[in-house]
């Protein structure tokens, strides 16, 4: 009798790691900013064997603010990959601060197991980190099951995008990525995101109040905001402004919206249209502490005027100030209805346009002789000076820019031609942003990046020139040195140790970069800055050019430092 032969059938297997790659992919992430280790070193090997790009640096905040910006950028949840427990909790910042900025972002870390972490068993780096994420990120997902990867990105995508755009934190376990389940069903579970971000109009009725109050404007005033540069919506924004015919200001990271150069830009008599405007219209701007909460002498005394806001979250309107028109929607969709209201407008008084336009014009006749100089040491207004010619002649290339004096100066003196090309802190204005930012700009958009930090803000992120160097990416760093924190001169009253702000004098960054195989460049005047900067933009290898600034040459705190409180008790 012959032995019956049993047929053995084997099932295709797919696994935890696999199902969030194709998760990402089918939805349209391909670029993931990293720090390898314990749970997800396999995870960023294998997502790159799939064909995403993997960048991996040497802090979690790093890469954090690297996907902060790509989110803004390209309006995709920009992904940070995290280990768990301390590098969750390193790239935690970052997603704060992508919430607070409302750019889209998704951090995805490696966690230890809810049965060992719920009962406090010690495992190697155990923490609640879901816990810990949810009052810092707009929203907050663990995923347990294989088969519910596809569901837990599809509400990361959904949740990040919508609405006013943030952070969202998605937690996975370790054992979650060796689980394994059937390949058809597991590309069934996935989810292709439909219309994560859908178009909210505000109603008729509110359009028309907006329209009949800024018809009813003497001296009107619009002020954009980066939502405005966000929403890519560049040729409305101008049609816009415009047809109004009101001067405009935009803040940092607005500037290029329409160009610095326009006959309505008014950013060089900011002081003049904030305090005597009688209506101000804000486009993706907020009334925080960046306007000084509308409030105050620079606002005018006294207060008479009129708001129009467009945000897409009504909790924002009246949070400093009466709102007389608001309108809640996005920024694409109000603006377009407006618009299709403002056929045969008349513009503004020519008594406001031309005030603004005489004002513009002597504060910018008045500030040419010191971005001209050639002094050595160098100060802030020189040094700029040469870099707001290198981007006049470089329009494509994008500013990232950081510090205290560094940032405040290089606002109102580098001009931008094109829009989302100024990349800076943010509305928290933290330092640290810089590298991380650098690295995306140049991995998402391909072009060529000048990131202008203060020596200061450097040190926060610095060691990453090796990740620049060691993706060989077109980003010059120029380092504004002048030894210290605001300026390099305090003194220890004991005589025991250098001043709390003081920095090793002229320390020598540039060879920080020649270490990792990259340019490094010292600059002892504006000539050898623009000289090396406009050399690294040629070549479009990493460099660094170390300026050195006049110790002096700085205020405390820039511009903001009324926000540092003064003892006023003397001890005896």
């Amino acid at each position: 009798m012959a032995n019956d032969q049993s047929t053995e059938t084997t099932q295709d297997l797919t696994d935890g790691f696999h199902l969030l790659i194709d998760a990402l992919k089918l939805n349209g992430i391909e670029n993931i900013y990293h720090v390898p280790g314990i749970p997800v070193t396999d995870l960023g090997r294998m997502m790159q064997a799939e064909g995403m790009r993997v960048v991996s640096f040497r802090h979690e905040s790093n890469a954090g603010n690297a996907a902060a910006i790509a989110g803004y950028l390209t309006k995709k949840p920009g992904v940070c990959l995290t280990v768990s427990a301390p590098g969750f909790l390193n790239g935690l910042v970052s997603l704060s601060h992508a919430t607070t900025n409302c750019w889209p972002m998704i951090l995805i870390s490696g966690s230890s197991e809810r049965e060992i972490v719920d009962l406090q068993k010690g495992d190697y780096e155990e923490m609640d980190q879901l816990a810990v994420a949810k009052p810092l990120c707009k929203a907050a997902y663990r995923i347990l099951h294989a088969e519910d990867i596809g569901v837990g990105v599809a509400r990361a995508i959904r949740a990040a995008v919508s609405g006013r755009p943030g952070g969202v934190y998605l937690d996975v376990p370790a054992s979650l990525l060796g689980q394994t389940m059937e390949a058809a069903k597991g590309a069934q579970s996935l989810i292709e995101v439909v219309d994560p971000a859908p178009a909210q109009l505000p109603g008729p009725k509110a359009i028309d109040r907006a329209i009949d109050v800024l018809k009813g404007a003497k001296k009107p005033l619009i002020i954009l905001g980066k939502g405005a540069a966000y929403a890519q919506c560049d040729g409305l924004v101008k049609d816009f402004v415009e047809k109004s015919g009101a001067p405009y200001i935009a803040m940092s990271m607005a500037k290029g919206l329409l160009p610095d150069d326009h006959a309505q830009y008014a950013g060089a008599a900011r002081s003049l249209v904030l305090k005597e405007s009688d209506c101000v219209m804000l486009i993706g701007a907020r009334l925080n502490w960046l306007l000084s909460h509308g409030k105050g002498k620079q606002w005018g005394e006294p207060f008479t005027k009129k708001f129009i806001h467009i945000d897409i979250d009504p909790k924002e309107m009246d949070s400093n100030q009466p709102i007389d028109a608001p309108l809640v929607g996005d920024i694409e969709s109000t603006l377009g209805l407006l618009v299709d209201k403002m056929d045969g407008w008349s513009k503004p008084p020519a008594d406001w346009t031309d005030a603004v336009q005489a004002k513009s014009a002597s504060n910018v006749e008045r500030m040419a002789p010191k971005l001209m100089n050639n002094n050595v040491p160098m100060d802030f207004h020189g040094a700029l000076g040469r870099l707001k010619s290198i981007f006049k002649d470089n329009p494509d290339a994008i500013l990232v820019n950081e510090g205290a004096n560094t940032l405040d100066f290089a606002r109102s003196v580098i001009d931008m031609s094109k829009p989302r090309k100024r990349l800076d802190v943010g509305t928290w204005g933290v330092m640290g942003i810089g590298m991380g930012t650098a690295v995306a700009a140049a991995v998402e958009t391909g072009q060529p990046v000048v990131c202008v930090e203060g020596d200061s803000a450097f040190g926060f992120s610095g060691m990453e020139v090796e990740t620049i160097c060691r993706y060989n990416l077109p980003i010059c760093v120029v380092i504004f040195n002048n030894s210290g924190i605001y300026r390099g001169t305090d003194t220890d009253p004991t005589g025991r140790d250098p001043g709390t702000t003081v920095f090793v004098p002229e320390a020598k960054y540039d060879m920080m970069m020649q270490a990792f195989g990259g340019e490094g460049v010292l600059a002892r005047s504006p000539d050898d800055l623009e000289r090396a900067v406009r050399d690294a933009i040629k070549s479009g290898k990493p460099t660094l050019v170390n300026a050195i600034i006049d110790p002096q040459a700085g205020t405390e705190s820039g511009r903001i430092g009324n926000l540092n409180p003064q003892s006023v008790v003397s001890k005896k």
